[in-house]
């Protein structure tokens, strides 16, 4: 495999790791563009309720900052309360974990740095 990782091997590792999680009980799907041009990276349906999940690599506070911006407008357009982001960092002075939830106009953004 390439050296470089890309999102879309992140987003393929993403899903093999959420199959045997929402076997049975859900299921997820790579959104299409919508009629304004913005799109989310995953779906998750599961258990009756839905997830928007945007995935991006780690390449600085400006690039994660727009992710974010994406992610509240995606939410907004979907009428939905709470989105995630999954970012994958490389950076060595970076920690991997949970971070605190961001909050726009009554909508939640939580992220995972891996």
């Amino acid at each position: 495999m390439d050296a470089r990782f890309i999102e879309k091997h992140g987003r393929k590792q993403f899903q093999l790791y959420l199959r045997p999680i929402i076997n049975d009980v859900g299921h997820y799907y790579v959104e299409a563009e919508t009629r304004d041009e913005t799109r989310t990276d995953l779906i998750i349906n599961y258990n009756n309720r839905e997830y928007l999940i945007e995935l991006k690599i780690w390449r600085g506070n400006s690039y994660n900052e727009k992710g974010e911006k994406q992610l509240f407008d995606y939410l907004e357009l979907k009428k939905q309360q709470t989105g995630y982001l999954v970012s994958f960092c490389f950076n060595k002075n970076k920690k991997p974990g949970l971070l605190p939830p961001a909050e726009r106009d009554g909508r939640t953004l939580i992220e995972v740095i891996v």
